[in-house]
């Protein structure tokens, strides 16, 4: 007998621990899945902001919240960018420190950490609040040094920032310190990055080093730095991929801040030498240069000079969308009267005085407004924060009481069960112990069945669901306009693929892509999903196909650890004219004529999407395709394979597409689809299928 009730005592004991199994890969799951939700509104709320949609972004972000799908860390993060872009700097420096005040819980947070760090510290040295960029950015650097996790351009740009504010505070030695250390950490950047944008940062990096030094009048020192600006700037231009657009830029930059810093030192023929070359950029001409000349024209006293770069004030005003506030008439439009005072244009002076005479109270009474206004959304963030906060109380709460009567019942069955089923073992132990040990022989290995029977059940119908999922995301209508025909299908060669193809029809343009993400499966399904969304968005923009690969790299290569990627080919056809733009992203080059005259296009090598960022991609266009048939694939049909690996191949592609007589692209895309199905000849499919057939005959709707 006690034997028996201790063989009980074990079972129940085995049962309680597979619970626990259970439970803890159940929890491993959410928590996996917890992470693709965060990762998946992460890249949502990244992609509004791309195209600058911040309305949308804002109501992501307070979506993203309420659900858990998104931290508080990396919430504020988010908000604070939004109102950064919308000027209320107020009220972004609130959401920044709000941010900071949340824990950081993973290497993820830490990263989010640094980039609001980064931000708000730029903010408060802006506004000239050095002691509060300090207290700021020095506890960053040594929780990055704790840690381990921060990258070279963190690094960089916080001690930039540190010994710009201990430059303003007199604290000469230390500034030269840390801006050593940034410097340090620009080179290390270089070295690492495989693209120019290590270079285009350290000029960046220099370029303000130089600025604090000339600000605060250390014109010696600022000396070496604007060398070590040009030093950089000759290694960006050795650059392939080097943005060619930024030389003129940077270098008229470089000789206004080497004028004016000699001007200072006294040094009136070098500095003049140096602003005739400043004036030889094109950067001279533009609003902006002119407004930067005149920080040296003004020092050396040629206000006449300067009084006739004013003239541009308006024009750079416009250029860096700054609206008339209390600063921007103290920082720009106060110093135009003086230079105009100065070199006696009395008319234009007196002008000058009457504008900022009449923009002050507009300025004073807006300025007081923005301030309720941010005053205001600060009141709203918090009463939306109590808002989040008590509904997740409130759901934590639900959560728990159904979890505690769930374990009540499972204890109250657990113990029903093994009182009857000791009742069962003291009538029958002597009578039924071998039939006893037999049953529960035959009921372990039932179990076992059933359960993986379960699990390949449950696993298949999830996957069906996936799949019918992904179908719904690719149209299976086309559009029904005369003068064009349209038809393409998808075959996954599992049950989810990364194979994509999409339309947006609007007005006479047609837009259209196919890709094929790399690899197959979940993984490859879920990147083409977000590359499909990204497409739909950006075309509906009536954007390049050229730009929308361009804006699509930027997004898909943010956070892409697992190295994805997606070879597209994206083109956009007026349906009167049958003008063609397209760029091709790696895919495979389509096939475009008439019968014999059919061939394989010749275009521009084009990167994949989602491999290397700040990538810009090269469109092309084709004048007339009426009468035309353009047939576009993946390489799951000229690399499809039969029992013994032999490709279809692209040579029996064009044979096919030149010697059949298709009366419409529908024909074209089953008939080929039925000769892959021959070819394999019950092989299994090795890759994802996709085609694509239109002909546009040019008719007006």
């Amino acid at each position: 007998m006690e034997n028996e009730i201790m063989r009980r005592l074990r079972r129940m004991t085995a049962v309680m621990a597979i619970m626990a199994i259970v439970m803890a890969f159940s929890s491993c799951n959410s928590d996996q899945r917890a992470e693709l939700k965060a990762g998946h509104a992460d890249s949502l709320i990244f992609a509004a902001g791309a195209v600058m949609d911040y309305d949308r972004l804002m109501v992501l972000v307070d979506s993203f919240d309420a659900t858990g799908d998104i931290n508080k860390l990396d919430a504020y993060r988010w908000r604070g960018a939004y109102y950064y872009h919308q000027n209320q700097y107020r009220t972004a420096e609130v959401c920044f420190r709000t941010a900071l005040n949340h824990k950081v819980n993973s290497d993820y947070d830490q990263l989010v950490y640094n980039k609001v760090v980064r931000r708000l510290s730029e903010l408060l040295v802006v506004r000239g609040d050095y002691e509060s960029a300090l207290q700021i950015a020095v506890p960053a650097i040594s929780q990055m040094d704790k840690t381990g996790i921060g990258s070279d351009i963190d690094y960089a740009i916080l001690f930039n920032n540190i010994g710009v504010c201990q430059l303003n505070l007199r604290q000469e030695k230390e500034a030269k310190e840390s801006f050593d250390k940034a410097r340090e950490r620009y080179a290390r950047r270089c070295k690492t990055d495989s693209t120019s944008r290590g270079f285009q940062e350290c000029v960046q990096g220099t370029v303000y080093t130089s600025l604090a030094y000339i600000h605060t009048r250390h014109y010696k020192e600022s000396i070496y730095w604007i060398d070590r600006t040009e030093t950089l700037l000759n290694e960006y231009r050795q650059q392939k991929d080097a943005r060619k657009q930024y030389f003129d830029e940077y270098q008229g930059r470089i000789e206004i801040m080497r004028a004016t810093a000699l001007q200072g030192l006294g040094k009136k023929k070098e500095a003049y030498e140096a602003y005739k070359r400043f004036r030889q950029t094109a950067f001279s001409e533009t609003g902006v240069g002119r407004i930067h000349g005149n920080g040296y024209l003004v020092s050396a006293e040629r206000y006449r000079e300067a009084s006739e770069n004013y003239r541009y004030l308006d024009k750079a005003l416009q250029e860096q969308q700054m609206k008339p506030t209390l600063d921007v008439i103290q920082l720009f439009m106060l110093p135009k009267y003086h230079a105009n005072n100065q070199a006696h244009r009395e008319d234009s002076a007196r002008a000058m005085g009457m504008r900022i005479l009449d923009l002050l109270d507009s300025a004073i009474t807006t300025q007081k407004a923005s301030a309720s206004s941010e005053l205001a959304t600060i009141y709203h963030t918090n009463e939306k924060e109590a808002e989040i906060a008590r509904q997740q109380a409130e759901m934590s709460n639900l959560q728990m009481i159904g979890g505690l009567i769930a374990l009540g019942l499972i204890i109250i069955f657990l113990l029903f069960y093994m009182r009857n089923r000791y009742k069962a073992a003291r009538r029958l132990a002597a009578a039924h112990q071998k039939l006893e040990e037999a049953h529960q022989k035959l009921k372990t290995a039932y179990d076992k069945l059933e359960e993986t029977t379960q699990a390949k059940e449950r696993i298949e119908s999830e996957l069906r669901i996936a799949r019918n999922i992904q179908m719904s995301m690719v149209p299976n209508t086309f559009p029904q306009r005369e003068g064009l025909d349209m038809y393409a299908s998808v075959t996954p060669a599992r049950e989810v693929g990364g194979d994509l193809y999409d339309y947006l029809l609007m007005d006479d343009e047609l837009y259209f892509c196919v890709g094929d993400v790399s690899g197959k499966g979940v993984p490859a399904s879920l990147f083409m999903a977000q590359a499909t969304r990204l497409f739909r968005i950006l075309a509906a923009q009536h954007m390049m196909p050229a730009e929308i690969a361009t804006r699509m790299n930027a997004v898909l290569t943010e956070n892409n650890e697992q190295g994805m990627f997606v070879t597209m080919f994206i083109g956009k056809v007026h349906l009167l004219t049958g003008h063609l733009d397209y760029c091709n992203a790696g895919h495979n080059p389509p096939v475009l004529g008439i019968n014999d005259d059919c061939r394989f296009m010749e275009m521009e090598s084009n990167a994949p999407i989602g491999l290397w960022p700040e990538l810009d991609f090269v469109g092309e266009e084709v004048d007339d395709i009426i009468g035309y048939k353009l047939f576009i694939y993946t390489d799951g049909l000229n690399e499809a394979e039969d029992d013994e690996q032999q490709q279809f191949g692209e040579d029996r592609l064009l044979n096919i597409l030149k010697h059949h007589n298709f009366s419409n692209c529908r024909e074209v895309i089953e008939y080929l689809g039925q000769q892959i199905i021959r070819h394999r000849d019950g092989a299994e499919p090795n890759d994802d299928l996709t085609m694509m057939c239109l002909k546009v005959e040019g008719v007006k709707s």
